[in-house]
C-alpha cells in the first residue's frame, strides 16, 4: 500500500471521527455519531495492518509474526473493552469512561517505551535500518540487535517524553478516579473523600519539576535511565494529582483525564509520524479541554483550583463538623403523589441518587402518568449532576425520555418560578441555595433554582450532605417536603398512588 493511499484512508477516518463528535453532541444524532466513530476506527485499524505489512516487506521481516501480535492485541483489548462495557451498568458509565482513559494512557506509555528501545521499528531513525551489520559501522550509528541503530532525533525524543509522561499521568490518575467513582473499594485512595496531607502541594511541585527535568535529560542525552525514572515519577504524579480531589469535582476530573488521554495519543503520533494518531488525539484532547472549561464554568471554579484540590479540602473541613439537628417537613410517597396529581406544571431534577437507585425507568413511567392527566412535565439537567458530564442525559436517554422534555440549566431556570412542583431525585449540591450566599464554599456556582417553585419535593435516603459537605437550606423551607427512601421504590409508589 502506497503512503499516499495510507494518508488518504487516514484522512477519511479522521473525517469520520469529526462527524462522530458532531453526532454525539445531541441525543437525536448520537446513534449516527457512534456509527461514524466505529467506521472511522475500523478504517484506521485496517489501514494500520496494511501499513505494517508494507513495512515488514521493506524490512524483509516476517509479516505473519507481526500481524499475529497485532491481532492478539486487538482480541485482548477488544475483549477487555467488551467485558467492561457489558459489566458496567448505564448508571455506572463514569467508571467505564475512567477505565477507557486509563487504557489509552497505558497504551501511550507502552508505545513510548517500545519506540525508545527500538526506534528503527517505528521508522523514527535517520537512515535505512534493515541492513545487517557488515565489516564497517556507519558514522553516528551503534550496533543493537543486529541492526544499524541511529540516535533518535531530538524532536522525536521530546515528543516521546511528552506522550509517555502524559500517558503515565493519565493511567494512574484514571485508576484512582475509577476507584473513587466506583465506591466499592475500602482502600483509602479509592474513597470519595479527598486525601490530603501536610506539604502535599509542595511535593507535587517538586515531583512535577523532577519529571520535567528528567524528561529534558532524556531529550538532550537519550538516557534510558532518565526516561524510565521520568515515567516512574509521572505514574506517582497521576495518583497525587487526583487523590486530593473530592467527589464534587469528579465531572471535571473525568473530562480532564479525557483531554490528557488525547494529548498523550497525539504526542506519540508525532513521534511515529502517524497522522491518524495526531488527528484523533488532538480531537480528543481539545474536546476534553473544552469540556473541562465548560464544567469549571458551570461550577464557578477555575481549572487550576480543581487540580490543586481546593474544593475537596473545603468539603473535608465542612463535612467533618457536627451538624445541628433541624426539623424538616416529611411526607410519604402517597403525599407526594397527591401534590403532583394536583399540579399543572412539574419539573423533575435528577441527581446521582437517581443513578444509584437505577430509577430512570420508573421516573419516565411517573412522568408519562402525569402527562396523561394533562400535567406538563419537564426535566432540568445541571451540567455537573452525577459523576461525569452528561451523566443524567445518558440515563434519561436510556429510559427513552422524550428529548423535548429535557432542558439544560440555562434554559429551565427561568421557569422554576412558574412551576407548581419541583421534584428533586437524589440531587443536592446542584440545587443548594447556599451558592447565592457570600462566604459559602460554593458561592457563585450556578445552580438549578428549584427553590423558586411553589412546592418542592425532595427524595433522599437521608439528610446526609452532598459531596461539597454543605447543609442544604432548601430542605428546611416551609414549602419543601422530604420523602426519604430509595429513589426507585419511592417513585414507583408515587406512580401507583397517582393511578
Amino acid at each position: 500500500m502506497s503512503m499516499n493511499l495510507v494518508t488518504l484512508l487516514y484522512l477519511v477516518a479522521s473525517v469520520c471521527f469529526i462527524q462522530a463528535l458532531k453526532g454525539l453532541s445531541h441525543p437525536t444524532t448520537s446513534i449516527r455519531g457512534n456509527i461514524f466513530g466505529m467506521t472511522g476506527m475500523a478504517i484506521a485499524v485496517l489501514t494500520t495492518i496494511a501499513l505494517i505489512h508494507g513495512q515488514a516487506r521493506s524490512l524483509n521481516v516476517d509479516f505473519g509474526t507481526g500481524i499475529a501480535y497485532v491481532l492478539a492485541a486487538v482480541v485482548v483489548g477488544g475483549g477487555l473493552g467488551a467485558f467492561m462495557a457489558n459489566k458496567v451498568e448505564m448508571t455506572k458509565m463514569p467508571e467505564l469512561v475512567a477505565f477507557m482513559h486509563s487504557m489509552i494512557g497505558l497504551a501511550a506509555v507502552f508505545i513510548g517505551v517500545a519506540a525508545v528501545a527500538e526506534p528503527w521499528a517505528f521508522g523514527i531513525t535517520a537512515a535505512p535500518v534493515a541492513a545487517l551489520i557488515g565489516a564497517n559501522t556507519p558514522d553516528g550509528a551503534v550496533i543493537l540487535d543486529g541492526f544499524v541503530r541511529y540516535a533518535i532525533p531530538a524532536g522525536n525524543r521530546l515528543e516521546l517524553f511528552l506522550g509517555a509522561a502524559i500517558g503515565a499521568i493519565t493511567f494512574s490518575g484514571s485508576v484512582i478516579a475509577f476507584g473513587k467513582l466506583s465506591g466499592k473499594y475500602k482502600f483509602r485512595l479509592f474513597q470519595g473523600a479527598p486525601v490530603q496531607f501536610s506539604g502535599q502541594h509542595m511535593l507535587n511541585l517538586v515531583l512535577g519539576l523532577a519529571t520535567v527535568g528528567l524528561g529534558l535529560v532524556f531529550v538532550f542525552t537519550e538516557s534510558w535511565p532518565a526516561f524510565f525514572a521520568m515515567l516512574a515519577l509521572a505514574f506517582v504524579m497521576g495518583v497525587l494529582i487526583i487523590i486530593p480531589i473530592g467527589g464534587a469535582d469528579m465531572p471535571v476530573v473525568v473530562s480532564m483525564l479525557n483531554s490528557y488521554s488525547g494529548w498523550a495519543a497525539a504526542g506519540i503520533g508525532f513521534s511515529l509520524n502517524n497522522a491518524m494518531l495526531i488527528v484523533a488525539g488532538s480531537l480528543v484532547g481539545s474536546s476534553g479541554a473544552i469540556l473541562s472549561y465548560i464544567m469549571c464554568k458551570a461550577m464557578n471554579r477555575s481549572f487550576f483550583n480543581v487540580i490543586l484540590g481546593g474544593f475537596g479540602g473545603e468539603a473535608a473541613t465542612t463535612g467533618g463538623a457536627a451538624k445541628e439537628q433541624r426539623p424538616v417537613k416529611t411526607g410519604s410517597a402517597d403525599d407526594a403523589a397527591f401534590v403532583l396529581g394536583n399540579a399543572e406544571t412539574v419539573v423533575i431534577v435528577p441527581g446521582y441518587g437517581l443513578a444509584v437507585a437505577r430509577a430512570q425507568h420508573a421516573v419516565k413511567e411517573l412522568a408519562a402518568k402525569l402527562t396523561e392527566k394533562g400535567i406538563t412535565v419537564k426535566y432540568a439537567i445541571h451540567p455537573v449532576a452525577g459523576r461525569m458530564p452528561g451523566h443524567m442525559n445518558v440515563l434519561l436517554a436510556e429510559a427513552e425520555v422524550p428529548y423535548d422534555q429535557v432542558f439544560e440549566m440555562e434554559d429551565i431556570n427561568g421557569e422554576f418560578g412558574q412551576a407548581d412542583v419541583a421534584i428533586i431525585l437524589g440531587a443536592n449540591d446542584v440545587v443548594n441555595p447556599a451558592a447565592h450566599t457570600k462566604g459559602s464554599p460554593i458561592y457563585g456556582m450556578p445552580i438549578l433554582e428549584a427553590y423558586k417553585a411553589k412546592t418542592v419535593i425532595v427524595n433522599k435516603r437521608s439528610m446526609a450532605a452532598g459531596y461539597a459537605g454543605l447543609d442544604n437550606e432548601l430542605f428546611y423551607m416551609d414549602k419543601t417536603m422530604m420523602v426519604f427512601g430509595d429513589a426507585k421504590k419511592v417513585v414507583e409508589d408515587m406512580g401507583k398512588a397517582i393511578e
